[in-house]
């Protein structure tokens, strides 16, 4: 597929960005070897090959999820103004 300059100057003002004359001839050239490469890539037989989330056959390890802390709402909370039932209560502030 073959970019030209008006192509890059429209992709340009529809994602609302400012971009001169010299720097669209840049772009041209750079979009058209992308492209180039994503054509060369659909002609690589893929039949078979099943696609993959990763390219990596690792895991991520994960902690075991155990309470590794004890319960302190109540330390924490004796310096509050006001407390209902394990809550901050506070000034309401819209109405």
């Amino acid at each position: 597929m073959a970019i030209e300059h008006a192509d890059v100057l429209r992709a340009a003002h529809l994602a609302r960005l400012g971009l001169d004359n010299a720097d669209a001839d840049r772009y041209v050239d750079d979009l058209s070897r992308i492209l180039n490469m994503v054509d060369r890539l659909r002609e690589v037989d893929t039949e078979g090959v099943a696609p993959l989330a990763h390219p990596l056959d690792a895991t991520q390890p994960l902690r075991a999820d155990e309470v590794t802390e004890p319960d302190r709402r109540d330390v924490y909370q004796r310096c509050a103004p006001a407390v209902s039932e394990g809550l901050y209560l506070v000034p309401r502030v819209v109405e």
